[in-house]
């Protein structure tokens, strides 16, 4: 297979980090962000380089405009290009009823579906042609739930700017999918427990989904083989609806 280079953002932990584990190999080159920890960054790096990878870590804020903006150069000076991005990163997620939602709370979440607008904006003219993009989403879009609206709207937002993209890049061969996660275990759950409950209780595999359930699943979404899978909403999620 033909040396390919990835962006995950969001990548340190959860599915992130476990998609980008998933396609480490001889054949990768892998670029991770980071908004603030850099030293589990470099750890993932280590661990993506004892997998045969070559990787590296960037720091990319989605608040920091700049960063945004810089963060394809950053890529290419370094790896030479970017094939697929994976816009995973998403920030601090509120839960609170809606009229208890704070003008701050909503101007920081608001902040972030900003950054992820500015992050495939510059995909879509970075982006080597035949690459493949994935938005990370979420599946409180389709189902939503008490104290869960600034969030789904917040990820609405961003799903209508990948599959408008999608409709942008077609012509370069690129292709764009937005995945939609079930309740997944990971360190950023921050769901109310009694919410997370009734949503295990919904699922019919009963559990909470793990990260590699994830990110097997879009991993084997950016390989060449599946570029007819186009301008979809995939849920990965137990079977919840």
């Amino acid at each position: 297979m033909k040396k390919r280079t990835f962006l995950i953002t969001g990548a340190t932990q959860g599915i992130g980090k476990a998609t980008a584990l998933n396609l480490a190999n001889g054949d990768s080159q892998i670029a991770v962000t980071y908004a603030r920890n850099k030293t589990k960054a470099e750890e993932v790096v280590s661990q993506l380089e004892g997998k045969g990878a070559k990787a590296i870590a960037l720091q990319l804020n989605l608040h920091n405009q700049k960063e945004v903006n810089n963060i394809f150069y950053k890529i290419q000076e370094i790896l030479g290009k970017v094939d697929v991005l994976i816009s995973n990163a998403f920030g601090k997620s509120i839960f609170k009823p809606l009229h208890l939602i704070e003008d701050e709370e909503y101007e920081e979440t608001f902040s972030t579906v900003k950054g992820t607008f500015l992050l495939l904006q510059n995909a879509a003219e970075h982006l080597a042609d035949h690459g493949t993009i994935l938005v990370t989403s979420s599946g409180a879009t389709a189902m939503p739930v008490p104290a869960g609206g600034l969030y789904a709207a917040a990820k609405s937002a961003i799903e209508q700017f990948a599959l408008s993209l999608s409709k942008e890049l077609g012509e370069r061969d690129i292709n764009v999918n937005v995945i939609l996660p079930g309740v997944t275990n990971t360190e950023s759950l921050v769901a109310p427990k009694e919410i997370i409950d009734q949503l295990i209780a919904q699922t019919p595999l009963g559990r909470l989904g793990r990260p590699d359930d994830v990110a097997n699943a879009m991993a084997r979404l950016t390989s060449p083989e599946n570029k007819w899978i186009n301008m979809q909403k995939i849920g990965i999620n137990g079977g919840i609806l």
